[in-house]
């Protein structure tokens, strides 16, 4: 899938400024062992590898590898900018992902709108919804025995609940979920922008209608935002209705489905919860734990000027990748990290959402959904498994994700 786009981008060569002795061959798209395992694929490079390396892949970046150092590239966007967070670069004539792709101070009054329509208030009111969609869902695949979990419960609770939030068609969601594979996962540039095109071609007219007629729904919101006392140009308001649809579509997918392929494969850990739905300090705990174990997104950050950074000298201009599911698996911040515990002390460390100005304003929704999803499955299918013979297909990139998880019950 990633040799593709790591063809178009032909390897560089080792530029003079970085040592021979921190190039190592990392391609976020195609990491050894991440069948099986995506996060301790990850977690190989980790443990075996400088803190800081760099790789010829993808256009040549830089790799944090620490929680400490990846904990500091987030909350310093001086810096590290997040003028351009994917690998590889996407062209330069590709709009900004906003506000994703804008820094301090300007990225806080785009921000701003997006965060108090998922204030926890609000999604405290949207609590039911989530769960009787997961209910619906769940009472539909139980008498079958059987399910691929992506396909029919992981993409499709979030779709629905986000669908809902900016008052779109439910019907519309095979079209979106189709061009949210191809822009994440897409194999080549060339599929990535057909897919971000087919976006904007389907938002321009909901876009230009909640413009004209202003809603309550967080659509409306966010393409009428307010920005230092004017509202959003159109391009800026298309920008940002295409960022939040994919992060509202992909992200949590793709948790849920590492979520459902741990505890098929750990029975004492899912009856750990069975036991205790109920409680709700510990099953925010178990969240808080399970997400920590299984972080899916990935932002690069842009170097804005020369600097050394823990012994390392950076250039302008160099891209660098602080993968965010390597926090929580560093055994210098996180006590036996391999070992999922439900009981951790809070809070857990990890850095699943992000740190610092950038943290997911969607993070309170995401939690929200994991929840429903615990709780209403684990009532319903308790006892579940992979299907004997089949192969879960798991994926890295950008956003990491599980693809197809066939579950027997």
């Amino acid at each position: 899938m990633t040799a593709s786009l790591a063809a178009e981008r032909p390897a560089p060569v080792r530029p003079e400024h970085v040592p021979a002795e921190r190039v190592v061959h990392f391609d976020i798209y195609d990491v050894p062992g991440a069948d099986e395992d995506v996060q301790l694929a990850y977690r190989a490079f980790q443990q075996s590898c400088p803190d800081i390396f760099w790789t010829p892949a993808n256009g040549g970046h830089w790799v944090a590898t620490r929680a400490e150092d990846i904990e500091a590239i987030q909350r310093d966007p001086e810096r590290f900018s997040h003028r351009r967070v994917t690998l590889p670069p996407m062209p330069p004539e590709m709009p900004p992902q906003i506000p994703l792709e804008l820094d301090p101070p300007v990225h806080a009054a785009y921000r701003r709108p997006l965060t108090r329509a998922l204030l926890p208030k609000v999604v405290n009111a949207l609590e039911a919804k989530v769960n009787d969609t997961a209910v619906s869902l769940i009472e539909g695949l139980k008498p079958r025995g059987e399910c691929d979990f992506v396909a029919d419960f992981a993409k499709i609770l979030p779709i629905v609940v986000f669908l809902d939030l900016v008052d779109l068609p439910r019907a519309d969601s095979p079209g979106l979920l189709e061009l949210t594979e191809d822009a994440v996962r897409g194999t080549t540039m060339e599929v990535k922008q057909r897919a971000h095109a087919g976006v904007a071609a389907y938002l321009h007219p909901w876009v230009t209608a909640r413009r004209e007629r202003p809603g309550d729904d967080l659509l409306s919101v966010i393409v009428n935002a307010d920005i230092d006392g004017e509202r959003i140009g159109f391009g800026e308001a298309m920008a940002f209705a295409s960022l939040v649809l994919f992060g509202g579509l992909d992200t949590v997918a793709s948790v849920l489905g590492f979520i459902a392929h741990f505890l098929a494969r750990n029975p004492d850990h899912r009856r750990q919860l069975c036991d205790r739905l109920d409680d709700d300090a510990f099953l925010n705990g178990a969240i808080e734990e399970l997400l920590r174990r299984h972080g899916a997104a990935n932002t690069a950050r842009v170097v804005t000027r020369d600097l050394e950074f823990k012994g390392v000298f950076l250039k302008a201009g160099d891209m660098i990748l602080p993968p965010n599911l390597l926090y929580g698996l560093d055994e210098r911040r996180v006590d036996d990290p391999l070992r999922v515990d439900f009981t951790r002390p809070f809070p857990v460390p990890h850095a699943v959402f992000g740190n610092g100005a950038h943290t997911c304003p969607g993070a309170v929704l995401a939690r929200r959904e994991i929840k429903a999803f615990l709780r209403e499955w684990l009532r319903r299918i308790p006892d579940f498994q992979v299907k004997p013979g089949a192969k879960p297909v798991l994926a890295t990139g950008m956003v990491n994700g599980v693809l197809s998880l066939p579950l027997v019950w």
